[in-house]
């Protein structure tokens, strides 16, 4: 969705470089997607992360150098949601119906679920995440640059959320499965 997002505002070197596809394999960091969770779960962590591969961009080719930052942001996000909508409703649709195929009720609430906790974790506004960017470009220049001394402290910042992030995440999620869901669960 963002480089989706990069090209309809001007900038194509992710579409140069084939990252406008659902294809998982062009999207594959190595440390990301790869050797960090794996590594979690040989040492039995408890928790995983990972991540994909970042979609380059060139905001100078944007034809709004501003909008076109906070629309290739809020595509990731926005992606995410459309996904929960999707998988939340036909969770709500099948279990309405008495489907039996619990593998596929399992994968939708999954799908569900997992989209909504990437919705909100993404929005939050600590670099490198989506929610940075958005903010960032609505600050004035002087507050950016003040805003842009946490970079180097942002992953420590996010961990010491965790403790908050969790509740969060839980409201959120039940929030999200009232709307879509409904009593269905």
């Amino acid at each position: 969705s963002h480089a989706w997002a990069a090209d309809r505002m001007g900038d194509p070197t992710a579409k140069y470089l084939g990252r406008i596809t659902l294809n998982p394999i062009k999207h594959i960091d190595l440390w990301g997607t790869i050797i960090i969770p794996l590594f979690l779960i040989i040492t039995h962590a408890g928790f995983l992360v990972g991540w994909a591969k970042p979609v380059p961009i060139n905001p100078n080719n944007f034809h709004d150098r501003k909008k076109g930052e906070i629309y290739v942001s809020i595509a990731g996000p926005l992606a995410n949601l459309a996904i929960a909508i999707i998988a939340g409703l036909g969770l709500r649709f099948l279990l309405k119906a008495d489907f039996p195929n619990n593998i596929l009720l399992t994968f939708l609430y999954y799908t569900f679920a997992i989209n909504v906790l990437l919705f909100v974790f993404n929005l939050i506004p600590i670099p490198p995440l989506d929610g940075s960017h958005i903010l960032e470009n609505m600050l004035s220049y002087k507050a950016k640059m003040v805003y842009n001394k946490i970079a180097p402290f942002s992953f420590i910042l996010i961990f010491l959320l965790f403790p908050i992030l969790g509740p969060l995440f839980r409201i959120t999620l039940k929030l999200f499965s009232l709307l879509l869901i409904g009593d269905a669960l």
